[in-house]
């Protein structure tokens, strides 16, 4: 095991670096970068992708994110002097690869640098986001795991049944539903909207939250956060809901099973002693990579519906001003905790059975 473990984590450098070249290379292409952002919010024009969608006038001079074309700024009387410091300033006056290389040394040395267009380091301003995001994306696969594989058994024990019937349809009209349109409907009945005002509207804890005991705040933060946690549950909830009950009725169908059985052993055992564990192996060694999605990939919408500022804002934020730093700094960051994760994933196949040898697979 130990040295399928280093060959993963040898294996982790060139995917890492990969995924960084590829969004580094993409980013020399895309206009609007930051120094045009800047110049078009002193001339008073607010984004420069304003310039770049219109139609005609200044809108098809647009140029690539990393260099600027003087002639198309300086027609708007801006002194080449001042568009060769902000250059300068951004790092622009440099060829892409020394960028590029400048970039990742920094990033080996755990230096992200500080976002252009706030007066705040990367490595301080994820901090800042991130006690939202680990609430949602914690909480919401906590919650999934807890429902959804005593539902999934109670399902595949009962299949065909009444109760399974009517779960499944519940579950489908769940994962049907698109995670945005059930938190908006959580808001209007559950937070003021029409119905009951039982839940606060926004934010994650209240205004006078340093007022309270220790208590109060476990309760105030409870509070907050159980509408956005169940909105961002249900389509995962349904899925691994699905998932749990076809991997135990896959196991409860096989040899060993009835063999269990005809030896007369308890249907409890049967099914927590035998089959348990392997149907819950696909199940339990998904837990890293599922909190991972949850964590990174499906909390904007959720944010921006219930005004949380989490990790899901200020990526959608940063790609919009090209804040580049932040960008590419959580970029690096969050491909080695998901390369990290799916290491951790394999470990976990190995703990819920050991049976499992990676050393004797093939790489």
């Amino acid at each position: 095991m130990g040295a399928y473990i280093l060959r993963r984590i040898l294996l982790m450098i060139p995917t890492l670096v990969g995924i960084m070249v590829i969004n580094f290379t993409l980013t020399q292409f895309v206009p609007g970068g930051p120094v045009e952002q800047i110049i078009a919010r002193l001339q008073g024009q607010g984004d420069a992708f304003q310039n770049i969608a219109g139609s005609g006038g200044d809108a098809g001079h647009a140029t690539a994110s990393m260099g600027l074309n003087d002639k198309y700024l300086g027609a708007r009387g801006l002194p080449p002097e001042f568009i060769a410091s902000l250059n300068k300033e951004f790092g622009f006056d440099k060829p892409p690869l020394q960028r590029f290389l400048d970039m990742m040394w920094n990033y080996a040395h755990l230096d992200f640098g500080k976002s252009y267009f706030r007066s705040i380091s990367v490595v301080e301003l994820v901090k800042e986001k991130l006690p939202v995001s680990i609430t949602i994306g914690l909480w919401t696969t906590l919650l999934s795991y807890l429902i959804s594989i005593p539902l999934g058994i109670r399902k595949a024990v009962r299949d065909g049944s009444r109760f399974d019937t009517w779960t499944s349809g519940a579950i489908i009209v769940g994962y049907a539903i698109p995670g945005f349109l059930f938190a908006i409907l959580l808001l209007v009945v559950f937070a003021g909207g029409s119905y009951f005002r039982w839940f606060p509207l926004r934010g994650l804890t209240s205004d006078n939250w340093d007022q309270l005991s220790l208590i109060g705040k476990v309760i105030d933060y409870l509070w907050h956060i159980t509408l956005p946690v169940i909105a961002s549950t249900i389509a995962g909830f349904a899925t691994l809901t699905l998932l749990t009950k076809n991997s135990f009725l896959d196991e409860i169908k096989k040899q060993y099973v009835m063999t269990a059985r005809a030896k007369g052993l308890p249907e409890r055992r049967v099914l927590y002693g035998h089959v348990f564990r392997n149907a819950m192996l696909i199940v339990i060694a998904g837990f890293p990579s599922l909190f991972v999605s949850v964590f990174f990939g499906g909390s904007l919408i959720i944010e921006t519906i219930f005004s949380l500022d989490g990790l899901g804002r200020l990526g959608y934020e940063a790609a919009v001003q090209r804040d580049y730093p932040v960008i590419f700094g959580t970029l690096f960051v969050f491909s080695l905790i998901g390369l990290v994760m799916g290491l951790i994933s394999d470990l976990m196949y190995v703990w819920v059975d050991p049976r499992i040898d990676f050393e004797t697979r093939e790489t």
